[in-house]
């Protein structure tokens, strides 16, 4: 079994839960994916995502698709595999690979928002901001002068800020719809919409049925502070 697939963000909406409760959601494309290859040792599947313009590729490129003699992929990743006996080369995987209740680990490029200020990047509080300060959202001394006499590596300053990899854990699927492939996901996920995005089981929750309701832990009462209360009249 694949760890995961590749999609694409659509956008963000909002749904009601079995209880009424309204859940803000993600909607990811998921597939149709193309297996390409199928290794064995160790054992990792290829696949691709996303149709591209033969036009557009390089040379390289386009000579590994007329290789496998199959149409060419904006996106190719590879995934490990437990099993491989059920994937052939030309197969399609489609968002039937996620059910409702799965918990998913999704990675993508976090939204660019080109250079910033300190106070912006790293959550600086600022200086004073009363008349005569000059240094309401100024960078300031940046190391001493004496001992070490240098910029410690890792001091936050401004820059660029975005573009980064960025993978949010232990999303919840609250919904699968396989006419469309779109899997709907309990929360934000990293990247713009129309970005791509790996989508892969999470590895630290398993799979917990939506209709599974949480037990609430009663705390027992201190018999003590019990009768104190009654004795007071309260």
């Amino acid at each position: 079994m694949l760890r995961g697939l590749i999609g694409k963000k659509i956008g963000m909406t909002q749904i009601f839960d079995k209880t009424g409760s309204i859940v803000p959601v993600t909607v990811l494309q998921v597939g149709p994916c193309k297996v390409l290859e199928v290794k064995e040792a160790p054992k990792k599947v290829k696949i691709g995502f996303d149709p591209a313009v033969p036009a557009r590729l390089s040379k390289a490129t386009a000579g590994y698709f007329r290789k496998l003699n199959a149409e060419p992929l904006k996106t190719v990743r590879e995934f490990d595999s437990t099993d491989n006996s059920i994937y052939q080369v030309g197969q399609e995987l489609k968002a039937d690979f996620f059910k409702a209740g799965d918990f998913v680990d999704v990675t993508g490029i976090s939204i660019g928002k080109g250079f910033q200020g300190g106070m912006k990047r790293w959550h600086w509080h600022g200086g004073g901001a009363s008349h005569g300060s000059n240094h309401k959202r100024r960078v300031g001394s940046i190391g001493s002068s004496t001992f070490p006499g240098r910029t410690i590596r890792g001091k936050t300053m401004p820059g660029h800020m975005g573009m980064d990899q960025v993978t949010v854990q232990n999303l919840r699927v609250m919904e699968v719809i396989l006419d469309d492939n779109v899997v709907l996901v309990k929360g934000a996920v990293p990247g713009a919409a129309r970005s791509t995005l790996v989508i892969c089981k999470a590895k630290k929750r398993a799979f917990r049925s939506l209709d599974e309701q949480r037990v609430v832990a009663k705390h027992k009462v201190n018999p003590m502070k019990q009768s104190k209360a009654a004795a007071k009249g309260k």
